[in-house]
């Protein structure tokens, strides 16, 4: 049997009802919130509306806050500091915590189809993108970014 394929999502310049009608489009069955802080200033992102809307929506919803970028990684991509912020994640990943939050991620991402959320809408310059190659490189799952 293949392994389900791993889509990510940015929700940058995309309305609520865009991301979950994408979300829908592509089979996600749950979507794994992969931000610190799971608030936002765009209408529909914060983690309870969030959720709520997922949940009518069909889609599971999974907030995995150790596996968002620590606020100096979240300000380095800010500034377009793409090498920078990966390297801070890539420090941060080797902690116990994120480690815990990452094999729960592949646990979810083995047995449904799953789509990892962040707020970037370019893949490559969000960490959602190394998380994203982490998980498919460990799971021989392809990566797909809606």
């Amino acid at each position: 049997m293949t392994a389900k394929p791993l889509a990510t999502i940015g929700y940058e310049a995309a309305t609520q009802d865009t991301v979950i009608a994408r979300l829908q489009a592509a089979g996600i069955e749950t979507l794994i919130d992969v931000r610190a802080v799971a608030a936002s200033r765009r209408a529909g992102f914060s983690k309870t509306l969030l959720a709520a809307s997922l949940a009518e929506a069909g889609i599971a919803y999974v907030h995995l806050r150790q596996l968002g970028t620590p606020k100096p990684g979240r300000d380095a991509a800010r500034k377009g500091r793409i090498d920078e912020m990966t390297a801070i994640f890539q420090d941060h990943m080797a902690e116990p915590a994120a480690q815990l939050e990452l094999a729960r991620a592949k646990v979810i991402v083995a047995e449904r189809r799953t789509a990892l959320l962040c707020f970037e809408a370019d893949h490559r310059g969000c960490h959602r993108k190394i998380l994203a190659d982490l998980i498919g490189a460990d799971l021989g799952c392809e990566v797909v970014n809606l």
